[in-house]
């Protein structure tokens, strides 16, 4: 009679180095294993902010404008109105009610 277990009942499972290796997988944080540079350096998303544009906006809802202009990550001026529901949206730069918005306040702010 022999103490080794009958080859016929074992099952094959993963090896001891393959379940050390998914388990290194499944704990490390997601995110490149090297950098090229200091981890201080943060990497601006190079695409556009706006996706759609509203034409049309009433202006006494709008309680912040932020205008992003056109650069290497995007070829499109951005103006983003933050109405005071707090709600975002992108206006079109392109549209008379928005550059009648924006000469409203340039104004204001020049003291006219």
């Amino acid at each position: 009679m022999s103490l080794l277990p009958n080859r016929a009942a074992r099952v094959p499972g993963p090896s001891g180095s393959l379940c050390a290796l998914l388990a290194l997988l499944l704990l490390t944080p997601p995110g490149p294993l090297a950098s090229a540079g200091p981890a201080s350096i943060v990497v601006p998303e190079l695409r556009c902010v706006c996706l759609t544009i509203t034409t049309t906006v009433r202006p006494k809802m709008i309680s912040n404008l932020e205008v992003i202009a056109a650069g290497p990550r995007c070829s499109n001026v951005e103006i983003i109105a933050i109405l005071k529901n707090g709600r975002q949206i992108c206006l079109d730069p392109d549209a008379p009610l928005v550059k009648k918005i924006i000469q409203k306040i340039l104004d204001r702010y020049r003291g006219r």
